[in-house]
């Protein structure tokens, strides 16, 4: 069975500067990636089916599919993770996502669900993101 990642896009206001990182990432690479220090124990169950649902400004707002998890040597000499996506982000119903460290496993019954291209949600801008999320009571 998949398992699922949530991380923090940290400096992203929206989705679009998700998408534009990536973009320049792809520049130089196939695909987009992601590193991160700690090499996750289920890297089998992430690369079999498994997503990225990214926290944009405290909300999972967006998944992205995992393709490949590769255990990497970093600048420093120690031991890190490439998290490879498929560049394709699909938007989710928002769910608010308190901050956290890292990355966390995200179990698929705890996923929020794609968001169908008709189903009516718009993406708000940032500055009202934050005024609700300030005024939300956690």
């Amino acid at each position: 069975m998949a398992t699922h990642m949530v991380k923090l896009c940290v400096g992203a206001d929206d989705i679009g500067d998700l998408e534009r990182w990536q973009q320049r990432v792809m520049q130089t690479n196939p695909r987009p990636f992601h590193q991160t220090r700690m090499v996750p124990k289920r890297a089998a169950e992430l690369a079999n089916g498994g997503s990225m649902y990214w926290v944009i400004k405290g909300i999972i707002q967006v998944r992205q599919k995992i393709v490949e998890v590769k255990e990497i040597t970093d600048r420093g000499g120690r031991k890190a993770c490439e998290l490879v996506f498929d560049p394709e982000l699909f938007p989710v119903q928002p769910m608010p996502k308190r901050a956290f460290q890292g990355w966390r496993y995200l179990k698929p019954e705890d996923a929020p669900v794609d968001l169908q291209a008709d189903s009516g949600v718009v993406e708000l801008p940032a500055g009202l993101r934050a005024e609700l999320l300030d005024a939300m009571v956690w």
